[in-house]
């Protein structure tokens, strides 16, 4: 499945995983994007980010900027806890 996707400053997903993984490409903006237990990632356009299958992740804008991306997805996706602020200003 692929779908292009806008996030507002400060946006972002829930805790989720996709059987088969996930591929974001950036197109516009500054974003972020954390697999659980590792660091945030800074994302901008041009990048090309892979998520494996089955690791639990969030991604969304930068505090200050809006991002836009491709998604594309191998299969079903898994959702969790949504992402709290304290998790998206720590990066913990």
């Amino acid at each position: 499945m692929s779908a292009r996707l806008h996030f507002t400053p400060g946006a972002r997903t829930a805790w989720h995983s996709h059987d088969g993984g996930q591929t974001l490409y950036v197109i516009d903006g500054v974003g972020l994007v954390q697999s659980r237990g590792e660091d945030v990632v800074e994302i901008r356009p041009g990048d090309v980010h892979r998520t494996p299958d089955g690791q639990e992740h969030w991604h969304g804008a930068a505090h200050d900027q809006f991002m836009a991306h491709l998604s594309i997805t191998e299969g079903p996706t898994t959702s969790g806890d949504h992402v709290t602020d304290g998790e998206y200003g720590t990066g913990a």
